[in-house]
């Protein structure tokens, strides 16, 4: 009875932040004339009907999906580990993205013309610039998955990876101009409002088949959960699996980084706020759980990103560690007494 109704009242949490997300923000809106957008009619303003529907919707909608993908990440990774701490950063395929945003921004000016020939530029370039460099990363990553039969060395050698993309993108801002500098760094501390009307149904589309896949691991998940040599007596193919789980997470990261910049804390922090509410560990309630629950977190990050009052909007990374970071410094002081792996 415990489990359908948390999710009873996580699914009615969902609808009210996502209703939240479309009346609260710089400009104020009634609620009854929101719907009326939603619906189709004509508002008391005209300049509302081009906020809901060109700003607000598709934030909303990318907060939804880019925080569920986040948070099942962060589930399929520490499952993956067996590392409470594991999360979409720390296999270096963020740090992919930030890299390839960089060698766009600081070294080409926000065009991939003199990096390839091709007459992309402003966003839709560091969309694909950053695509392309979470994509390569995960490449390197799956090369050595394929090598290394160990977890925890395959792990060193992501954050290892990620190191390595970090120092290039030092020695990057090093050399380029102070504006380019300033506009990278603000690409990298976060947006849901990256995502235009006309690129929403791409990235739904993406996001929604990688979680699609993920919900399909759920069986060699739960294997998984009892060690690896009773998943392996169960059938489960290990290295297969660990390829499917690094594919999985590699394209919802790349995906969400790509159009989001560097989410951080939510792949981290809401698998321990999942296990935490359920008390469970099975993936069959867990895994969808995990998405409700990093939805919420997204839309309730995004519309804390608005000062009440004012026009000033504050980046995305300066509101999420509000709520991840208490909850990993939580999990660290009461690791002994969490059992997350049975």
């Amino acid at each position: 009875m415990r489990v359908p109704l948390f999710f009873f009242v996580l699914s009615l949490l969902l609808l009210f932040l996502f209703m939240g997300s479309l009346v609260y923000g710089a400009v104020p809106i009634p609620p009854e004339s929101v719907l009326d957008i939603l619906l189709g009619k004509t508002p008391e303003r005209i300049s509302w009907q081009s906020i809901i529907l060109q700003s607000r919707l598709p934030q909303a909608v990318t907060a939804l999906l880019a925080g569920a993908s986040l948070a099942v990440s962060g589930l399929l990774l520490q499952t993956l580990f067996r590392n409470p701490l594991a999360g979409p950063s720390i296999l270096g395929i963020s740090d992919g993205a930030n890299l390839g945003v960089a060698v766009v921004m600081l070294s080409f000016g926000g065009s991939l013309g003199r990096l390839a020939d091709l007459p992309v530029s402003g966003y839709p370039a560091i969309i694909l610039a950053a695509f392309a460099g979470a994509c390569a990363i995960l490449g390197i990553i799956l090369y050595f998955s394929s090598k290394v039969h160990n977890n925890v060395m395959l792990l060193i050698i992501g954050i290892m990876i990620g190191y390595l993309a970090s120092s290039v993108i030092s020695i990057l801002n090093f050399y380029a101009s102070a504006d380019k500098v300033h506009s990278y760094v603000m690409w990298g501390l976060g947006s849901f409002s990256g995502v235009s009307l006309a690129q929403l149904p791409l990235f739904a589309a993406c996001t929604l088949m990688g979680l699609l896949w993920a919900v399909l691991l759920i069986k060699p998940l739960n294997a998984l959960l009892l060690g690896e040599i009773y998943a392996t007596n169960l059938g489960v193919h290990i290295r297969r699996t660990r390829m499917y789980i690094l594919l999985c997470t590699g394209l919802l990261t790349a995906i969400t980084t790509a159009f989001c910049g560097p989410v951080a804390f939510i792949g981290l922090a809401v698998p321990h706020i999942a296990r935490l509410l359920l008390g469970a560990s099975n993936h069959k309630m867990l895994l969808p759980f995990t998405m409700l629950s990093g939805s919420c977190i997204a839309l309730l990050c995004n519309i804390l990103t608005v000062i009440p009052g004012t026009n000033i909007i504050l980046p995305l990374n300066a509101v999420t560690p509000l709520i991840g970071a208490p909850v990993i410094i939580y999990v660290i002081l009461n690791r002994k007494n969490i059992h997350y792996f049975h």
